[in-house]
């Protein structure tokens, strides 16, 4: 069951994105500083989370680049006919 105000990631599984989380907790562990984005395009988003059902080995991923010290930030966007702007954060649930 959903609930009002979670915006959940991915919608489908992504081999490619848990490979990125590989590579950014590698550049960690080489001495550099590396943050993954969200950008939720949902107005009514009041926080972010992980669609662990959908995609476990991407959630898998997410834990271990954040154990290595990739740092984790969401931000809310407001969409509109002409143009996406970010209109602030959003606590990421774990």
């Amino acid at each position: 069951m959903r609930r009002s105000g979670l915006a959940e990631f991915p919608d489908a599984v992504t081999a490619r994105g848990a490979k990125h989380l590989d590579e950014l907790a590698a550049m960690v562990a080489s001495g550099s500083r590396a943050v993954m984005l969200y950008l939720v395009q949902i107005p009514s988003a009041t926080s972010f989370t992980l669609a662990r059902d959908i995609d476990s080995a991407y959630a898998a991923a997410f834990d271990r680049a954040r154990g290595a010290g990739v740092e984790t930030i969401a931000y809310r966007c407001t969409v509109a006919h002409d143009a996406i702007a970010v209109s602030g954060p959003v606590p990421i649930a774990v």
